[in-house]
């Protein structure tokens, strides 16, 4: 797509603390609905709207066309951090989930404890939201802890538990799926994941209409195993299957955003649609005439580079694309002030809101530059629980135009033109362009103010875990 002109915002400073509520001014038409839909696994070259070729998602871009769609917005390259962050306005080095950890599968006492972080729900519930889940969540094991989602804030739910080891049924979350409820965990035998999710936060739309509602759709779609879909149920061929499974996220968003219709609550909801990460490896989609290998796991633009479309009729700028840079601890802040609130004052946040450009006040956002870790499951349990490999975790910190590797040495690794260079293949660190040289020494100097040593995960542990499964925990600490 071709990109906008836009003038460079004042620079960020990592280190945000909100305690006074946001400066800037509150909505002044009530409250609106929020409707996040995170998928899984999802690149730009499966997106048709950015420029993707051979799939089409026609209610995906039905939402751009008629709404505002990021050109730069980063999650982190793999699920357990990209969530944690959207849920607690944090980067990783921050809130320590650095690295994958599914929890009722590796268990060791670890997740994600509701009282040692900031979060998005219960903040949302105090400004008169009723909340609701649905899909994939995997950092609770809900055996241990039934009612994990509504001390994380949520008034009802309805999720994907994640494989629970030494319980078989619960790796289904396609066909057959393994679904928690507040009435606990059961097969929906003869059902698609999918088609329990979205009905279920449908009929909760419906049961609280009259109040104003945050609704956290994390789709199973479109991670693997590979799948045939309801609407596709002969597909057996890696990529016939992946891109049934595409169009299948595509049908259950517009069969979300038709359910808002026939409401009545589409114009005062706002609809959010990201990805965690990119596309897996195995799988290569072509974007805007070239092919595009799946990123994740990768800090390359493939991998972290995210579809970002805000959607609302009459409160959200239609038919724009905007090059405000965003990542995923911005959604956190940027929710509370379009519920009019503040957030909490008890953490150091890293996310700014975003509500002013979502609602067509500013063309731009307050950051200079945005961030994304490296990925990879190279975390482990010891005698002080999950804890990282890296004291510092390679990342990537770029602003519009230029992007910087550092290693987890802390040096500058690499430094690229992402507009000229997408794949990312020329390292002008060497480089004697004054303009070069110039962004190299922004993001450098932004990137020396990173803590020296990132966090591990701070939790509570839970109870022993008697699954008749051995954890095995690691005697000698990370070589750090």
């Amino acid at each position: 797509m071709k990109k906008l002109q836009i003038n460079v915002p004042v620079f960020l400073s990592l280190f945000v603390t909100v305690s006074n509520g946001f400066s800037m001014d509150k909505i002044d038409s009530g409250k609106p609905n929020i409707l996040f839909i995170l998928v899984d696994d999802l690149g730009k070259e499966w997106i048709s709207s950015y420029g993707a070729e051979g799939i089409e998602t026609p209610n995906v871009d039905k939402l751009a066309e008629t709404g505002l769609l990021f050109e730069d917005f980063y999650s982190t390259p793999q699920c357990t951090p990209s969530r944690v962050s959207l849920f607690t306005g944090q980067y990783p080095f921050r809130h320590g989930w650095i690295n994958h950890w599914d929890v009722p599968r590796w268990g060791g006492g670890v997740h994600f404890d509701w009282a040692k972080y900031p979060g998005l729900a219960h903040t949302m519930q105090s400004a008169g939201y009723k909340t609701a889940a649905a899909g994939k969540w995997q950092v609770s094991d809900f055996r241990v802890q039934p009612q994990a989602m509504k001390h994380h804030g949520f008034d009802d739910w309805c999720m994907w538990t994640g494989y629970e080891t030494g319980n078989p049924p619960s790796t289904e979350r396609y066909w057959n799926p393994y679904i928690n409820t507040p009435q606990g965990s059961k097969t929906y035998t003869g059902k698609f994941g999918e088609d329990v999710f979205s009905d279920f936060l449908i009929r909760f739309m419906k049961d609280n209409k009259h109040h104003p509602i945050f609704l956290y759709y994390a789709m199973c779609l479109t991670h693997t195993p590979f799948t045939s879909t309801p609407l596709e149920p002969n597909v057996t061929e890696k990529y016939d299957c992946h891109r049934a499974m595409v169009r299948y996220m595509d049908f259950i968003t517009g069969k979300m955003v038709k359910a808002l219709d026939d409401l009545g609550l589409r114009e005062n909801t706002i609809i959010m649609f990201t990805t965690d990460n990119g596309t897996i490896k195995s799988i290569t989609g072509m974007l805007n005439g070239r092919p595009v290998q799946g990123g994740k796991m990768k800090t390359t633009e493939n991998g972290i580079c995210a579809p970002f479309v805000v959607n609302c009729p009459g409160l959200v700028p239609q038919a724009k694309v905007t090059e405000a840079l965003g990542d995923l601890t911005d959604i956190f802040p940027t929710c509370a002030q379009l519920a009019g609130i503040e957030m909490p004052n008890s953490y150091v946040y890293d996310g700014v809101s975003l509500a002013d450009v979502i609602l067509g006040k500013s063309d731009d956002s307050t950051r200079e530059w945005i961030m994304a870790m490296g990925g990879g499951n190279n975390a482990a349990l010891s005698e002080k629980g999950m804890e990282n490999q890296y004291n510092f975790r390679d990342r990537v910190i770029r602003n519009k135009t230029y992007k910087l590797y550092v290693s987890t040495e802390r040096k500058m690794e690499k430094f690229v033109n992402v507009e000229i260079d997408p794949e990312e293949k020329n390292n002008l660190i060497n480089s004697d362009d004054p303009t070069v040289k110039k962004n190299l020494e922004k993001l450098w100097n932004a990137a020396s103010q990173f803590p020296e040593k990132d966090n591990d995960p701070v939790y509570n542990p839970t109870p022993p875990q008697n699954w008749d499964v051995e954890v095995t925990v690691k005697s000698q600490k990370w070589k750090k």
